[in-house]
């Protein structure tokens, strides 16, 4: 039984299909490809003049992001943006020069793809998006708490909830094989209304309507 898989499950050799997983293990995703339309689109809302979107990951530590590269160029192209891959390392330095290099050219934005190295270096990350004015959505919705702009992510205590569900059917008899990988069904957005005022951002009211939590 997997959880907080972030790409392809079938790619990486879990299962062989979403609906019949074979073998003996089963699941829940923790994103769905379409994902990535909705972080790109969140950046568009909040800074209309949108050009150019970093697509900032260590591809060392994350190397499923080829699986979300494909969907988010797809919806790049369909919003008008840019997209921009953007590798980083797994030092300051080397963050640093990555996004450094990106906010040369204006009208520029951050979408940061699930990665523990970004998360190791999540401090760093939010206040060179501050340093460099650039909005930035993140997978993870710690980031926002900690002073980023906004997220948009998988409810991890609702995936939990669904994999003691899981559990359960199995413990009652039920082959995983016979049980389709789930999709998340819950997600949460958080804004930062602070690093939006920072940004010189207006936040849409749309965009707020549909927050789970807005930091004041």
């Amino acid at each position: 039984m997997f959880t907080g898989v972030t790409a392809d499950p079938i790619g990486e050799g879990f299962v062989t299909s979403l609906a019949r997983p074979g073998g003996n293990v089963t699941g829940l995703l923790l994103f769905e490809t379409s994902v990535n339309g909705k972080w790109l689109a969140m950046l568009k809302e909040i800074a209309p003049r949108l050009a150019r979107a970093a697509f900032v990951v260590n591809p060392k530590t994350a190397p499923y992001y080829v699986y979300h590269l494909r969907a988010a160029e797809a919806a790049a192209s369909s919003l008008g943006i840019e997209l921009v891959f953007s590798p980083i390392g797994n030092t300051a330095a080397e963050i640093e020069g990555a996004i450094e290099s990106f906010a040369r050219v204006p009208n520029g934005g951050l979408v940061l793809l699930p990665d523990t190295n970004s998360n190791l270096h999540r401090d760093l990350i939010i206040a060179l998006a501050a340093r460099y004015r650039l909005p930035a959505v993140y997978s993870d919705c710690f980031f926002v708490a900690a002073g980023g702009l906004m997220c948009y992510s998988t409810n991890r205590f609702d995936q939990f909830r669904q994999a003691a569900s899981y559990i359960d059917r199995i413990l009652r008899g039920a082959k995983p094989a016979d049980l389709p990988v789930q999709a998340p069904t819950k997600y949460e957005t958080v804004v930062n209304l602070k690093t939006a005022k920072a940004l010189g951002l207006t936040v849409p009211p749309g965009l707020l309507v549909a927050a789970d939590e807005v930091i004041e």
